[in-house]
């Protein structure tokens, strides 16, 4: 008997370093291994990238676009409604069992799916609330939550990749079945010991010093702003450390570069830019520290995750986000201001054996709840539970 095929929606760049696509890239492999046969419908922009099993499907770029940044935009627009084009298509010409939308993919997918006669999978990513700046990206995350209202309702079963974004899809549809697939950690790769080695070396300029590392977007939720007002804070009582920023754009790197050196701190911070997630488990490795400043939104820091498998001692904001996964036994929690931030970066600098201790329990968390295996059942229960299968 021929696999069942999967059409999965994906309206971000495929591949690029970021949450959502390299989500897309496990629910892909995931499905693969479960059996199904995976058309992944993209867009045109992103690194390539293979997954065993899996036919990628890029709409054709009319824009000229070359990249298309975090949330809403007049190319994402376009982009959806090609996706839509291409998903028709699809559809007419092959029978497929689910059609599986991430965020407006999933808007795109509920035509797609009803031409197709196919179930939908509405998977959401992020909490809209968390990218607001200025009135006009105000309306437009408005009027995106009234269509993730509707797509909700429609769909067949809703994901929501954490508890937070889970309870905010329970409230668009209480009587629907809401999935809590709760993220993994960006790579299936271990840290390799010769290249953390190397790679601390580099960047330390002797075995007294501690390093700190922040990987991620500088989009705003993030909170970058209160973690960059932190550091000088942070090197005035602690001046051995090191501080390693992996992520962000040319032009956010040089802005905050400068910021940096008028406060007298460019001297101890190192910018990385984006490095690929294969590479990323060895550069976490090496950090003592390892700093998540969020300070909005209710979707589960993919980072966390990320820094818990890598075992260094994780400083967290006490916000609602980070509380998602992190507690007082696996993280130094603080107030969401740069004061408190830099304190409990001096606080875990100080305390070789206090880091240990919250290493271990992030180690835990991720080999009890949060790996590949675990993430596979729990998508091979939501397809059974619409397909009428056993899982």
């Amino acid at each position: 008997m021929s696999p069942r095929r999967v059409l999965l929606i994906s309206p971000q760049p495929f591949f690029q370093w970021r949450g959502s696509p390299i989500r897309v890239a496990f629910d892909a492999q995931a499905l693969a291994r479960l059996g199904y046969a995976v058309d992944l419908l993209t867009l045109p922009v992103g690194e390539p990238r293979d997954v065993p099993g899996v036919r990628v499907i890029r709409v054709p770029n009319l824009f000229g676009v070359r990249d298309v940044p975090i949330g809403p935009s007049f190319a994402k627009l376009c982009f959806d409604g090609l996706l839509l084009a291409w998903g028709l298509a699809l559809a007419v010409r092959r029978r497929y069992a689910v059609v599986h939308g991430i965020e407006d993919g999933a808007a795109v997918g509920v035509l797609v799916a009803a031409c197709g006669r196919a179930k939908l999978v509405f998977e959401k990513h992020s909490d809209p609330g968390s990218y607001r700046r200025g009135v006009l990206r105000n309306a437009l995350m408005a009027l995106y939550a009234g269509v993730e209202r509707c797509t909700a309702r429609r769909a067949d079963a809703v994901i929501g990749t954490g508890p937070g974004l889970a309870a905010q899809i329970r409230a668009m549809r209480p009587r629907g079945r809401v999935h809590d697939i709760g993220d993994i950690p960006s790579s299936l790769a271990d840290a390799d010991a010769a290249q953390v080695a190397a790679i601390r070396a580099e960047l330390r300029g002797g075995d007294r010093e501690v390093l700190a590392a922040y990987v991620g977007s500088f989009a705003v939720y993030q909170g970058v702003d209160l973690m960059f007002a932190a550091i000088p804070k942070a090197l005035a009582q602690a001046p051995r450390l090191r501080f390693v920023i992996i992520g962000g754009t040319a032009e956010e790197i040089e802005e905050r570069r400068r910021a940096l050196r008028a406060a007298g701190a460019g001297h101890a911070v190192t910018f990385l830019g984006k490095i690929a997630p294969d590479t990323l488990p060895s550069y976490l490795a090496a950090a003592d520290l390892l700093l998540s400043p969020r300070t909005a939104g209710v979707n589960t820091p993919l980072k966390l995750l990320d820094y818990f498998k890598a075992g260094g001692a994780v400083i967290a904001t006490d916000v609602e986000a980070n509380r998602l996964l992190a507690g007082e036994e696996s993280a130094v929690l603080t107030a969401p201001d740069a004061a408190a931030f830099a304190e409990g970066i001096v606080r875990a600098a100080r305390d070789a054996a206090f880091r240990a201790r919250l290493a271990e329990n992030g180690r835990r968390l991720i080999a009890e709840k949060h790996n590949f295996d675990v993430f596979t059942r729990a998508l091979d229960r939501c397809y059974a539970a619409i397909l009428g299968d056993p899982p």
